[in-house]
């Protein structure tokens, strides 16, 4: 595909200086591997390409990697202070009661307890009662099954950060 045909946003990407485009990729995901993964397979013809990368990368994320990159993120119901990604990913916890909401932090420090890190999934669309079940279902999980599983939501959210980036840049 040439750049005339590349999407405009995508194009704008590819074209971004290596330290500017780290930094994108930083704010969709913390885990430095990935980033580098994802900046050494620039320029990419289609945003199918981009999500390839990143989910051929995500598979290749070392535990260390994951604890990274889950580090990055804020505990369910409590986003980032002044981050609208958080605050617009964990919307279905904005309008929880403050019994669901007292509930989800009781079951993040339970899981985080369990665990080592916070309970990742990807909330997009999710209201404050599937948050929490999955949480419930979840903390009886073996600590390789739950690794499993927070690589395939991660993998989820930087599909959508990485889409949003693109829409973003074409704005």
């Amino acid at each position: 595909m040439t750049s005339s045909t590349t999407p405009g946003g995508l194009a704008r990407f590819n074209a971004l200086d290596e330290s500017a485009a780290r930094t994108a990729l930083h704010e969709a995901c913390a885990s430095a591997a990935w980033g580098r993964l994802l900046l050494a397979g620039r320029p990419y013809a289609t945003a199918e390409d981009l999500y390839a990368a990143s989910d051929a990368a995500m598979a290749g994320l070392t535990d260390d990697d994951l604890a990274e990159a889950m580090a990055g993120h804020p505990p369910i119901g409590r986003p980032k202070p002044g981050d609208p990604t958080s605050a617009r990913e964990q919307r279905g916890m904005a309008g929880a009661s403050e019994g669901l909401k007292a509930e989800m932090l009781e079951l993040n420090l339970a899981y985080q307890e369990r665990f080592g890190h916070v309970f990742l999934i990807c909330a997009t669309g999710r209201t404050g009662e599937q948050m929490r079940d999955a949480v419930r279902d979840r903390i009886g999980n073996t600590p390789e099954r739950e690794r499993e599983i927070v690589r395939t939501e991660l993998g989820k959210i930087n599909r959508i950060r990485l889409g949003n980036l693109v829409q973003e840049e074409q704005a």
